[in-house]
């Protein structure tokens, strides 16, 4: 990758303003090819995903890790390209609070109701929203294969109160409404290796995917370590997590494939 790891003043600014920054090519295209084709062949991420019920008939599959593995998704995890941005707009240094892969899959993948994450998070002992995200597009992303959308500034509202929506957790649905009418709604379509960068207060969600097109992507969540969690929940407490450089995804995205195809 030739890009700095660093966002740009502007882009800091734009992330404080707007709560989220998209940022095309990321990850480039051998990068996301490599690590698309391990996804979708592995055996074990695709055993392991929980289904989730979205309230309207449908149901979203994900996969949740807590651990920085030793594969392509701990690279992409530690990758400085995703931590250095992230560690500026919270202003502190972040450890990996977990990542999860969102296979939603053609005709079948489910909705995400509108949320904050720090509606989840809250309740783990995270005094402060002093997390953020980093979504990259594994797949492409559009409006007919549910695309994540955010509404622009919401993050500036505060953590709004969540309770049950089918399998999930969902923002209260009166002020979501109140907000979606003052607010702008942004469709974050995105070519794959592109990424959206989010704060945990802003108000995002997705549609049922009712396209022949499945929209997979990789979801690497941060939390400050000042924010370090003050008691033991189901994701894990401050950790020093190693920044790795940019060359290092593509190596061990090679090494991955290799092995699973000698594997077969």
């Amino acid at each position: 990758m030739s890009r700095s790891p660093r966002f740009t003043d502007s882009q800091v600014a734009e992330f404080q303003h707007d709560g989220f920054v998209i940022v095309e090519q990321l990850f480039d295209s051998a990068e996301i090819e490599l690590l698309r084709q391990i996804a979708k062949a592995d055996l074990q991420l695709q055993q392991s995903a929980a289904s989730r019920g979205d309230g309207e008939g449908g149901a979203i599959r994900l996969v949740v890790e807590n651990e920085v593995t030793d594969d392509v998704y701990g690279a992409v995890v530690r990758s400085r390209r995703i931590v250095e941005p992230i560690e500026q707009v919270l202003g502190d240094e972040v450890y990996h609070y977990h990542h999860k892969m969102i296979l939603k899959e053609a005709y079948t993948g489910g909705a995400w109701a509108w949320h904050q994450d720090y509606g989840y998070w809250y309740n783990n002992g995270c005094l402060s929203p002093d997390l953020a995200s980093c979504l990259i597009a594994v797949d492409r992303a559009t409006r007919e294969n549910g695309c994540l959308q955010v509404l622009k500034e919401s993050h500036l509202l505060g953590r709004i109160d969540h309770g049950k929506v089918g399998d999930q957790t969902g923002a209260d649905p009166e002020r979501v409404a109140a907000a979606c009418e003052r607010l702008e709604l942004v469709y974050c379509e995105m070519e794959p290796g592109s990424a959206v960068f989010f704060h945990s207060n802003l108000l995002h969600r997705s549609d049922q995917n009712k396209s022949p097109n499945p929209r997979w992507a990789l979801i690497c969540c941060y939390n400050a370590k000042r924010n370090n969690p003050y008691k033991e929940s189901r994701h894990p407490r401050y950790t020093p997590l190693e920044k790795w450089s940019d060359e290092r995804v593509l190596e061990i995205a090679q090494r991955d494939w290799a092995r699973m195809q000698a594997q077969h």
